[in-house]
């Protein structure tokens, strides 16, 4: 399907600004809309003219069922009364905003019919037709009311063009309908239709994650786990719900919205937010040691880390980690010459695992932490659409391929028992995979942070992850930010320094105190030819120091489109 942001309808160009004529009387007026350079991929706008010079400009609705949210949009400009009004018409109410017609505050360049200004940067050139016996304008905002417009220009490249002008027997569309209204400003009235097509689902909300909770216990398994019901695991610093997500079409785009404040915790915390399989369910309601177990080399027992025949690790959507405290110490920390924030917020895609979590799911959050107050979480998921059409489901809606998770050492359970990632001091990670059928993509959705050992030790020193398959290197990625400096405000009680700095500044492996870690992708499409395949990660993970060790956070989620 074709993405869009406007009403998208498939035509010819039918004529071009040039040859088109006006006919004694016209009153309806076809423009074309050229979504990209010459393409002849356009939607329409039609203006109809009324007997006292008044015109309304609309989109025609698309055809078949629409999404949620769609409203039909309706500009209607009183040259006579120098006013424009906007309307958005919804199944069961409207809203409108009435403002003035001329734009007195634009710089005008005229040569001839062609008339040229610059808003944002931008350049806007029309073109007009000044002899046509009417005023026709389009795009009235800009205050060009002399004869018909022939064509819009923006930054060298049309994005209108009149293809039809005729004298035609119609009643303005809004006439026929009658719903209440309420009037809004321009900028409330765009928030409105913005945010009515938005699918909004909360899945936490204003949730404590802390230590010292009653862990929960749910006989039956994961399938028995009730919907909308949080519950406490890991001493309280795991909390997970089953929510029903929407099943919308595959042109939506799905965002998760994180907000996270301290609750009394002033340390940085790892955290993820994730989806619960199965298997890894048994291992949180009863004990890590429930869950497949790898042993190292050097004896060391690592808790459902690695993907297994009939094993899958939790689905990690976002890595994040919270600050210093924000929220909670800002009070304290007052008069450092900073304005604190009130909360962290964490915004991140997460489109191409929709389609392992439409419907019946249940997604975990956890944050490591021993402290009574902890943090306060709030999880939205918001799916935005491309297409005001909808598919109804068994259509094109559908995603023809899977995600499965391969492995996690994000140690979600570590307030229960489960070990951290260090098992790379003396061994790689590896699992197995297959790939039949693939006739668009397979990728590995690769998260990597490092940590531990303070000056010395993986999270203040960049390591190469190494990616091999079949056991000759594939891919390398160094997980490195640089930019923690730009959240200091973010950090109220970071340890600081004689000099000036403060720790939350430090450069690390993967992550900022305050940031979500994005992550990497690896094309697997080469090894897509039915047989098994090794994939193993190897990290110089580096050596203890003075008791302290360093260990690595990695997961890995296979992405596969048939």
């Amino acid at each position: 399907m074709k993405k869009c942001l406007l009403l998208l309808v498939l035509l010819p160009v039918v004529a071009t600004a040039q040859n088109v004529k006006i006919p004694k009387g016209a009153n309806e007026f076809t423009y074309h809309q050229i979504e990209y350079g010459e393409r002849n991929d356009t939607s329409i706008i039609t203006v109809e003219r009324n007997p006292d010079g008044s015109i309304v400009i609309l989109n025609p609705k698309p055809e078949g069922k629409l999404i949620p949210g769609y409203c039909q949009t309706v500009t209607s400009v009183d040259y006579a009364a120098d006013s424009i009004t906007v309307t958005a018409y919804y199944a069961d109410s409207a809203y409108y905003y009435r403002t003035g017609f001329s734009r007195s505050d634009l710089e005008w360049r005229h040569d001839g019919n062609r008339h040229t200004t610059s808003v944002n940067s931008n350049t806007l050139e029309f073109d007009m037709d000044e002899k046509a016996p009417v005023d026709v304008n389009p795009l009235p905002y800009y205050g060009l009311n002399k004869g018909v417009l022939r064509s819009f220009t923006r930054n060298g490249q049309k994005r209108l063009v009149l293809a039809k002008a005729e004298k035609v027997k119609h009643t303005s569309w809004e006439t026929s309908r009658v719903w209440p209204s309420r009037r809004v400003s321009p900028r409330e009235l765009d928030r409105i239709m913005k945010e009515r097509l938005v699918v909004t689902t909360r899945i936490f909300d204003h949730e404590q994650i802390c230590w010292g909770k009653k862990n929960a216990h749910i006989d039956g398994g994961l399938q028995a786990v009730p919907n909308d019901t949080v519950l406490h695991y890991a001493g309280g610093t795991l909390i997970l719900k089953r929510v029903e997500l929407p099943h919308l079409p595959h042109h939506y785009q799905h965002f998760v919205e994180l907000h996270q404040q301290s609750n009394g915790d002033a340390y940085d915390r790892t955290g993820s937010l994730f989806i619960v399989t199965p298997g890894f369910f048994e291992g949180i309601n009863n004990h890590p040691d429930s869950l497949p177990v790898f042993t190292c080399r050097d004896g060391q027992r690592y808790q459902g880390m690695m993907a297994t025949g009939s094993y899958q690790p939790p689905i990690e959507l976002v890595r994040f980690f919270t600050p210093f405290g924000v929220g909670h110490f800002n009070e304290r920390m007052a008069g450092y010459g900073i304005d604190w924030r009130d909360e962290t917020f964490y915004r991140q895609e997460i489109t191409d695992l929709y389609r392992c979590m439409d419907g019946s799911v249940c997604i975990g959050i956890w944050i490591g932490n021993y402290d009574g107050g902890g943090h306060r979480v709030t999880v939205d998921i918001k799916s935005y659409p491309n297409d005001y059409v909808w598919e109804e489901p068994g259509e094109e809606s559908e995603f023809p391929g899977e995600v499965v998770s391969l492995f996690n050492t994000c140690n979600v359970l570590e307030m229960a028992g489960q070990n951290y990632g260090k098992l790379f001091a003396t061994d790689s990670l590896t699992v197995t995979f297959r790939l039949e059928n693939i006739s668009q993509s397979a990728e590995l959705r690769y998260i990597s942070t490092g940590h531990g050992g303070w000056g010395e030790g993986d999270e203040f020193v960049p390591k190469q992850n190494t990616i091999l398959i079949d056991g000759k290197p594939a891919f390398t990625h160094t997980p490195w930010r640089q930019d923690c400096g730009c959240y200091r405000d973010l950090n109220p009680v970071s340890g600081n320094f004689w000099n000036g700095l403060s720790s939350s500044d430090f450069s690390r492996s993967g992550w900022c105190p305050g940031t979500a870690t994005q992550p990497v992708y690896f094309d697997l499409s080469p090894w897509a030819d039915g047989r098994e395949h090794t994939l193993t990660v190897a990290i110089p993970q580096g050596k203890p120091v003075e008791g302290m060790f360093s260990h690595w956070a990695v997961s890995g989620v296979l992405i596969v489109e048939y």
